[in-house]
């Protein structure tokens, strides 16, 4: 399977500090939206949340450190992409583009930024979001300070750490003979079915979570849970765990409170799946392929 969207590039070098800060590329965000240059928004999309991606998409790259001023609420060394100094950085809500640029969401721009930038990107979101939320000590609420060596941000007064946190969400795919099982939240668009997920708990393996999390969101048990894949996903600070798993018993009976329809589909006959930038849409491909390969009643 070719590397998923958000994957750490393998000509980056992750740092924390720049001795000389120089020319760099720039990841810049108001709110969720990156600052980029735009070609035309004429380029059809597979993702039911955009109409429409441009042309080509391009980052700043700019030679003085200190192009944006006193307009930057914070800004993050990244590290070097292909021996690039890589700098993320953060304005306010109501900052507007400069000139011949303009402010896009990360699902616009897949296919069209460079690959290897546009996983940059997913990573500065989430730095971003987590210095952003850890100003100040969880504990005893002290301003922190972060430290040269580390990605950490530390409280001088009682020494509690804030590290950039990732949540661990697992993501099931039910098969039973030639159908898979696929839920909708009510956030999705119009007709859009997808795998299941849910957030791990304390205390419970990834096994669990998965079994536990289909049990109460469509009634549904499951056994024989196989690996398929993971993927970082930045909205705003998650790890998808993939797997596919097979129907082991039950009624679908939907949590109202988590999940709008869920349904058995053949896997000829499928609904509205989401944008190949997601693991779910990998892997109901991924499960659909094997099962059209396979002779199953």
């Amino acid at each position: 399977m070719s590397e998923l969207p958000f994957s750490r590039p393998l000509d980056f070098e992750q740092l924390v500090s720049c001795a000389r800060p120089g020319e760099a590329h720039w990841y810049v965000f108001r709110g969720t939206d990156l600052l980029v240059e735009l070609g035309p928004m004429t380029v059809p999309s597979d993702d039911l949340r955009v109409k429409a991606r441009p042309v080509w998409a391009r980052l700043p790259l700019q030679k003085n450190h200190n192009w944006l001023g006193s307009d930057a609420a914070r800004t993050l060394y990244l590290g070097r992409l292909r021996g690039q100094d890589c700098w993320a950085a953060e304005l306010p809500k109501e900052a507007a583009a400069p000139a011949g640029m303009s402010w896009e969401g990360l699902r616009t721009l897949f296919t069209v930024l460079d690959d290897a930038q546009f996983a940059l990107a997913g990573r500065a979101l989430q730095l971003v979001d987590w210095d952003r939320t850890h100003q100040f000590c969880g504990r005893c609420g002290t301003p922190t300070v972060p430290k040269s060596d580390e990605r950490v941000r530390v409280c001088p007064a009682c020494k509690l750490s804030a590290y950039p946190r990732v949540a661990p969400a697992i993501m099931a795919l039910v098969k039973r003979g030639r159908q898979i099982l696929l839920g909708r939240s009510p956030h999705f668009p119009p007709g859009m079915y997808s795998a299941l997920a849910g957030f791990a708990e304390p205390g419970e393996s990834l096994e669990q979570c998965l079994a536990r999390e289909v049990e109460e969101e469509v009634g549904v048990r499951v056994n024989n849970i196989r690996y398929f894949a993971s993927q970082s996903w930045p909205f705003p600070h998650s790890l998808m765990i993939a797997f596919v798993c097979d129907f082991a018993g039950g009624e679908i009976r939907v949590q109202e409170s988590e999940i709008e329809a869920a349904s058995w589909f053949k896997v000829l006959q499928l609904p509205k799946l989401p944008s190949r930038i997601s693991i779910a849409r990998r892997l109901i491909d991924a499960v659909v392929e094997e099962v059209k390969g396979k002779n199953v009643s």
